[in-house]
């Protein structure tokens, strides 16, 4: 298959407007196609990040394009010649060329935020924080009455970390979610609006942790990494299913 094709697949899953229209919002995004070597794709390999792990795991499997789900480039490339550059040329020089898919994956049906709520036991959403481009982000939802400990040894066992971080003393009911770095105050207001005992997310700032924690809220707060490659590797599955070439993934346990 050619990269045309690839690309075409992941957008029917997570389409790239969707991050279009994010960005018109304000957000920051670098989604699509991100670097062409110009070969037909042989192979493909779907990790959170690209790193030289990942370039090398490519490799070894035989493939020469990588999915990652945070953006290979960021910040405007003025020059290859710098640490952050090295593994674009790395890229270059192997034939291996990048598709990212980020903010259109966190908002995607069956995208990384959806597969967040699910992982945690939910099913469907009692209310969605955020619209767009027919894309949803946030999401309260209902769970079996757990008590908090229970919850979190269950929810470390699932997400695959060791690193859950955890606030709050109360059994948890109704759960607000956001993917990635998702916790803002706007968030905490929603999930106080909505009715939820429990707020899960990662990366969170003090400030905020301790206004969810004096308004009643439990916090659990899983790895910005773990949290995402639980949705990120089943989005590989749905592209496997879908492509004529062989899939692999990279999961990166050092940040799990």
């Amino acid at each position: 298959m050619n990269l045309k094709e690839l690309y075409e697949t992941v957008d029917g899953l997570a389409p790239f407007s969707v991050s279009e229209e994010y960005i018109k919002k304000g957000y920051r995004d670098n989604s699509g196609l991100l670097l062409d070597c110009g070969r037909p794709v042989e192979g493909i390999l779907f990790s959170l990040d690209l790193s030289y792990r990942a370039i090398g795991e490519a490799e070894k499997s035989g493939a020469n394009c990588i999915v990652t789900h945070h953006p290979a480039i960021w910040d405007p490339v003025m020059q290859l010649n710098g640490e952050r550059e090295g593994k674009l040329t790395a890229c270059i020089a192997k034939g291996i060329s990048v598709i990212s898919a980020h903010l259109n994956l966190d908002a995607a049906a069956r995208g990384i935020d959806e597969w967040l709520m699910r992982g945690l036991g939910g099913k469907e959403p009692v209310a969605v924080c955020e619209q767009c481009g027919g894309g949803n982000y946030g999401r309260v939802f209902d769970v079996k009455e757990t008590p908090l400990k229970v919850f979190s040894e269950r929810t470390a066992q699932v997400f695959r970390t060791k690193r859950l971080i955890t606030y709050g003393t109360e059994k948890v009911r109704r759960i607000a979610s956001f993917c990635g770095g998702g916790f803002t105050y706007e968030a905490l207001g929603f999930a106080v609006q909505n009715g939820a005992d429990t707020l899960v997310s990662s990366d969170a700032k003090h400030h905020l942790i301790a206004e969810a924690v004096e308004r009643g809220l439990n916090v659990l707060l899983l790895t910005h990494y773990a949290a995402e490659n639980y949705g990120f590797m089943r989005f590989a599955e749905a592209v496997r299913a879908a492509v004529p070439v062989p899939v692999s993934t990279f999961t990166d346990e050092r940040f799990l």
